[in-house]
């Protein structure tokens, strides 16, 4: 999706429709959906994918994410998330997140390759598994060689690291999109931007100062970040 109004597309990740239903009226393009965010979120239930695609205005990404921890997974796993990636399509999501790395820390591009092509005919982005490779350059490859559209990074596993994040958009070169995350708010993510130049970005709504579970309250805090958003274009 192009950017809006000269600022990078808004993602906001949402555990719960008080987050889908702020998102939607502090204008974000789209939604990532998940639950238990606590473990940096599983794949929702299907009555929250529901829930969530009634709301209009919004594109709808779901995390598939079968357990917390690591995200190696075993052969029953990637049966899991297909199955999950299977419920997403019917019940008319957009997209969704999914990320399988094996034991030594790289791109496991045969469950990848399975997860992706039963995604279609739905957008794919790889979640922040991506942050646990062993070698972000040939990692970003391997995803670009496997046709994910985007990936979601914060250019290292914690916060977001505008160097390492503008050196993947540069390796990038649109052949697939960036999207950067790792605790950004409205204090630090034009500085962020600035640097790295990423075309979207994604928050969760629990780290927007003030965000409730009041929709208007929390879409005033959305907002707010997404105040602080500098085009690149206009960046020193």
């Amino acid at each position: 999706m192009a950017r809006l109004s000269g600022r990078p597309v808004v993602e906001v990740c949402c555990d719960g429709q008080p987050g889908v239903e702020a998102a939607a009226l502090a204008g974000a393009e789209r939604v990532e959906l998940c639950r238990d965010l606590a473990v940096d979120g599983l794949t929702p239930t299907d009555d929250a994918i529901a829930a969530a695609r009634a709301v209009p205005g919004l594109r709808l990404h779901v995390l598939v994410r079968p357990r917390a921890g690591d995200f190696v997974h075993l052969p029953d796993e990637v049966e899991a998330m297909l199955a999950g990636i299977r419920r997403c399509h019917a019940l008319g999501a957009d997209g969704v997140a999914i990320g399988s790395l094996t034991a030594d820390g790289r791109i496991d591009i045969a469950a990848m390759r399975r997860l992706v092509d039963a995604s279609r005919p739905m957008a794919v982005t790889f979640h922040r598994a991506f942050d646990h490779a062993r070698e972000p350059g040939e990692a970003l490859e391997t995803l670009v060689d496997l046709g994910i559209e985007r990936v979601l990074t914060a250019g290292r596993p914690g916060p977001a690291d505008a160097g390492s994040l503008s050196r993947l958009v540069r390796q990038a070169a649109g052949r697939i999109g960036v999207i950067a995350c790792g605790g950004l708010r409205a204090h630090n993510v034009g500085s962020v931007l600035a640097t790295c130049r990423a075309p979207e970005i994604h928050f969760s709504q629990h780290l927007v100062p003030g965000g409730s579970g009041d929709p208007a309250a929390l879409a005033a805090a959305i907002r707010a970040v997404m105040a602080a958003t500098v085009s690149p274009a206009a960046a020193p």
